[in-house]
């Protein structure tokens, strides 16, 4: 009976890790991470306000109750932007659109 090629044993962590970028898809998944940790970067008072609805191209859209909101949010733009990005640990937000 012939022998069988010695295989190498993956934790399940490193083969998923391996299957993500094989498939090519980190980048869309990292920038899911945004949805993850919304309500820690804004906290709960903005995070009740304003829900991320979606990610393109770095491009962060924002849900905003009312125009106040969205005024205010528009000024704190920069201040949001870095907290998501230090969080995620990585650029992924360049820039939020509130609407």
């Amino acid at each position: 009976m012939p022998r069988r090629p010695a295989t190498q044993i993956k934790s399940l962590g490193e083969a998923l890790e391996e299957l993500v970028e094989s498939l090519g898809i980190k980048g869309k998944l990292r920038e899911q991470d945004v949805f993850v940790y919304w309500q820690k970067a804004v906290g709960e008072r903005i995070a009740e306000v304003a829900i991320p609805t979606r990610i393109l191209k770095g491009t962060l859209f924002v849900s905003v109750k009312s125009g106040a909101w969205r005024n205010e949010l528009s000024m704190r733009k920069t201040e949001i932007q870095k907290r998501l990005n230090e969080i995620l640990d990585e650029e992924i937000v360049k820039d939020i659109k509130f609407q």
